[in-house]
C-alpha cells in the first residue's frame, strides 16, 4: 500500500495519492458518494459501472467484507478513492480485508489523497472524468480523458439468461427486467411471496407474457437512460400489456422515457444513503438511498399521463412518477435500500396491491 500513484482530472488537477487493490491504470468518470456504511454494497453495485467511485466519509473498510451484503456477483466499480482503508477490520461477520478483496477483484484502489478537496470540485464544476494512473502527470495524455465516455453499460451487466427466484409460499409471479439489478429488489419481492423470473434488459412483451406475470419490475442500472433505444421501444409496448409495472431508478427514467417525457444529466447526482425525498400527496418526507447521475424533467411530464409524484428536497427533482394510463408507478430512489434507511419499502407493497387487482380481475 505504499506504491505512489496519481489522480488526474480532466480539468488538469492533479491528487497524488498511495496505491491499494490491484495495480493497473483507470480512466473512468468521478462520482462520490456520502455513505457512511455501506461500502460493499457500492462496490457490487452494477449502477456504478464506468465509474471511479469516491467515498467522502474518510475510513472505509472497518467492518471488512462480507459477501452476504454483497448487491451482485461483480463489483460495478472501475476504481475505488478512499482516504483511509481499514487494514484490519473487526466484526464477527468479515471474511477479509479491502485490499486484499481489490486485489483479488482486479479493481484499483487509491487512498491517501484530500477525498474532500476531490469531492468539493465535483460539486463546484459537476461531475467529469479523470486518470488513476502512475504515470507521471505531465506525460499523461489528457485528449484521452476529457473523451472517455460509458458505452452499452446496460447491456454489459444484464443478465444473458432467464434466472428465477422462488418464493416458500409464492402468490405472485414477477417478471424482473435486469438493466444491472440489485440483489435487494429480488430479495423484497421473494420475502412478500414472489416467484421472480429475472430476464435479461432486451426481453420483449411476449418473452415477458410467456410466464404469465403478475406484475413487472424495472431495475436499476448504469449510464445515460437515452442510450437505451431497444429497452424504450420494448417498454412502450409492455406498457400497453396494462400489467401493474414498478420502476426503481433506471427503470423509472426509462419508463419515462417511453412515456414520451425527458431526462438530463445533473452536475453531480445524488450519491448516498440520506437524500430526504416528499411525498406530494400526502406531504410525507423520506429518508431514502439514491445512486444516480441523471433525472426526469418536472416540465416534461404530460399532466393527462401522469403526475409528479415525489420531489428530492434539496433541488425539487423528480423522484417518483404516478402514471394515469396503466398501473404503472416508478420511483428514483432505492425502496430496497440496502444499505440505507427502510423508510421507503412499502412501496413493494403497493406494487403487489396493483398485482393483486390484476390478478382479482382475471378471476
Amino acid at each position: 500500500m505504499s506504491d505512489k500513484i496519481y489522480l488526474i482530472l480532466e480539468n488538469g488537477m492533479v491528487f497524488e495519492g498511495k496505491s491499494f487493490g490491484a495495480v493497473g491504470e483507470v480512466t473512468g468518470e468521478i462520482v462520490f458518494t456520502t455513505g457512511m456504511t455501506g461500502y460493499l454494497e457500492t462496490l457490487t453495485d452494477q449502477s456504478y459501472h464506468g465509474q471511479i467511485v469516491l467515498q467522502t466519509f474518510p475510513l472505509i473498510g472497518n467492518y471488512g467484507v462480507i459477501p452476504a451484503d454483497f448487491e451482485s456477483d461483480y463489483i460495478g466499480v472501475s476504481a475505488y478513492i478512499v482516504k483511509y482503508p481499514c487494514q484490519e477490520p473487526s466484526n464477527f461477520r468479515n471474511e477479509g480485508n479491502l485490499d486484499t478483496f481489490l486485489k483479488d477483484k482486479g479493481i484499483v484502489g487509491l487512498s491517501g489523497i484530500d477525498t474532500r478537496a476531490v469531492t468539493k470540485i465535483i460539486r463546484e464544476y459537476g461531475v467529469m472524468n479523470g486518470k488513476i494512473t502512475r504515470q507521471k502527470p505531465e506525460s499523461v495524455d489528457f485528449a484521452e480523458i476529457k473523451n472517455y465516455k460509458i458505452k452499452n453499460a446496460v447491456e454489459s451487466v444484464s443478465t444473458k439468461e432467464v434466472i428465477q427466484f422462488k418464493a416458500d409460499n409464492p402468490k405472485y409471479r414477477v417478471a424482473l427486467l435486469d438493466f444491472g439489478l440489485k440483489r435487494g429488489i429480488e430479495r423484497e419481492l421473494v420475502k412478500r411471496g414472489c416467484d421472480v423470473w429475472v430476464f435479461p434488459y432486451n426481453a420483449t412483451l411476449s418473452d415477458i407474457q410467456s410466464i404469465n406475470p403478475d406484475g413487472i419490475m424495472l431495475s436499476n442500472g448504469p449510464g445515460d437512460p437515452s442510450d437505451n433505444p431497444i429497452i424504450i421501444k420494448n417498454l412502450k409496448e409492455i406498457i400497453k400489456s396494462s400489467i401493474p409495472i414498478f420502476g426503481i431508478c433506471l427503470g423509472h427514467q426509462l419508463l419515462a422515457l417511453a412515456n414520451g417525457f425527458k431526462t438530463h444529466k445533473l452536475k453531480y447526482g445524488h450519491r448516498g444513503a440520506n437524500q430526504p425525498v416528499k411525498d406530494l400527496l400526502s406531504g410525507q418526507v423520506y429518508i431514502s438511498s439514491q445512486n444516480h447521475g441523471y433525472a426526469v424533467t418536472n416540465e416534461s411530464i404530460k399532466s393527462e399521463v401522469a403526475e409528479l409524484w415525489f420531489i428530492n428536497v434539496n433541488d425539487g427533482t423528480c423522484e417518483g412518477i404516478k402514471y394515469k394510463n396503466a398501473p404503472v408507478m416508478s420511483v428514483q430512489y432505492h425502496p430496497e435500500a440496502c444499505s440505507g434507511p427502510l423508510d421507503t419499502s412499502f412501496l413493494f407493497d403497493k406494487f403487489l396491491e396493483n398485482a393483486e387487482g390484476r390478478k382479482n380481475a382475471a378471476r
